[in-house]
């Protein structure tokens, strides 16, 4: 009964770090031109 508890703690953990990690990458603007990668990789601007 010890173990699943303690797993059950690691998994809300791992969660929330996760859930952290989403946030921040939000905030830091890393979603915001999706579509602009997607073109510089087919377009070379030489």
């Amino acid at each position: 009964m010890i173990i699943i508890l303690f797993l059950l703690a690691v998994s809300v953990a791992l969660g929330g770090v996760g859930l952290i990690a989403f946030l921040w990458c939000v905030r830091s603007g890393q979603y915001e031109d999706l579509d602009g990668a997607a073109q510089r990789v087919l377009f070379d601007d030489e």
